[in-house]
């Protein structure tokens, strides 16, 4: 009665999309946190399929993850453990994003008790503050990854960073960081073959920036990067729809309160249906009084209280009856509701909306007019 429905050909049309937004560098298609809420093996393989260049994921976990699923694509992860002995990551051939010293010696460790040469991608921190060594100490790190690489522990794949999307300003400060970092490798005789900048929103906005590779994440699911675009502007076409059955509607008198807090009473005698849909699945307790959902052809706002497990609409006398599917969010070229209008509604990105979505949905997914099953699509 709870279903979150992926369309893989959709993801497979945004990707195509974005190599034609990019058409002089490779992709890397973002599967992290279960691919924004997708599924993160049915996606990596449909990517896989469609000839990504690489799958990027935050950490090994994930990697390891793809790797046992028979997904042979190139994959970087990026965010360690503070303690990461990296030998599983060394044994499955995964990228690893370095971001420090200790992590260079981790990964060096790792590479000599296993006799083998790790693949590593230096994370440069251009400004976003977060993961990623300083333009101050960079240059130790790369004169390390010169050592290392000589003596055969490591190769350098990649040099990389990521913008923070505060302003144009702020940007192009950072794209002209990441030169630098780039000129200081050239210095020390360091020529990645993967120099790569910018996600979703820079791949975008900056094609200077688009270099050897960018890393696309929730464009590859239809939505867009920016909150004053819509995925039709960018030609996106989003890829998960929430859906419910409706499980019981009835006739209620007019003043009658609805769910906790009665903030909603009704006008008139009206019809109530009820949604088993709540905060537990990922539907935003706060997206109460500013969420619709579409049902029977039409809209309704969800204007009582969003409970733990279920919430109710006031559908009038609107043909509504058990059993029918309500659409809480997808594309709104169909006519539904758009993660983007729900999370606006809840005070939040698109992003979160997507990724939250679990609890007792159960996913299914669309490939070539044929419905799957997680498992099914997983195999």
């Amino acid at each position: 009665m709870r279903e979150l429905v992926i369309d893989l050909d959709a993801i497979a049309a945004n990707l195509n999309r974005m190599h034609q937004v990019a058409p002089n560098s490779k992709v890397c298609g973002v599967v992290k946190a279960n691919a924004y809420g997708h599924g993160m093996i049915p996606v990596a393989k449909r990517l896989a399929a469609e000839g990504v260049d690489y799958l990027g994921v935050a950490d090994l976990d994930e990697a390891l993850e793809l790797r046992a699923a028979g997904i042979a694509t190139p994959i970087l992860a990026w965010l360690h453990d503070w303690a990461e002995d990296f030998h599983s990551g060394v044994v499955a051939n995964i990228d690893l994003g370095v971001s420090s010293m200790s992590q260079l010696d981790r990964v060096c460790l790792a590479a000599d008790e296993l006799g083998l040469c790790a693949r590593i991608h230096i994370k440069v921190d251009t400004g976003l503050g977060r993961n990623g060594v300083t333009l101050e100490q960079l240059g130790s790190l790369l004169e390390a990854a010169v050592a290392a690489e000589a003596a055969g522990q490591i190769r350098v794949i990649g040099i990389f960073s990521h913008l923070s999307c505060t302003s144009r300003e702020d940007d192009l400060a950072q794209i002209a960081r990441f030169e630098q970092a780039l000129a200081a490798a050239a210095a020390l005789g360091i020529r990645p073959e993967l120099r790569h900048l910018t996600a979703s929103d820079g791949t975008l906005s900056y094609p200077q920036a688009h270099y050897d590779m960018v890393r696309v994440g929730v464009a590859l699911y239809g939505l867009s990067p920016y909150s004053d675009h819509s995925s039709q502007d960018y030609g996106l076409t989003p890829a998960m729809t929430a859906t419910a059955k409706v499980v019981q509607v009835k006739e209620v008198p007019a003043g009658e309160g609805v769910s906790y807090g009665y903030l909603y009473r009704t006008a008139q005698q009206t019809k109530l249906a009820l949604v088993p849909v709540g905060y537990a699945e990922g539907f935003p307790r706060l997206a109460t009084g500013g969420a619709e959902v579409w049902v029977s052809g039409q809209r309704f706002k969800v204007a009582s209280r969003i409970a733990m497990d279920q919430f109710v609409i006031d559908v009038g006398d609107s043909p509504v009856n058990p059993g029918q599917t309500v659409v809480l969010f997808g594309d709104p070229a169909l006519g539904y509701p758009s993660a983007d209008q729900l999370a606006q509604a809840a005070q939040t990105i698109n992003y979160e909306i997507v990724t939250r979505m679990g609890g007792r949905f159960e996913r299914s997914y669309i490939s070539g007019g044929h419905r799957f099953t997680a498992a099914e699509a997983s195999a």
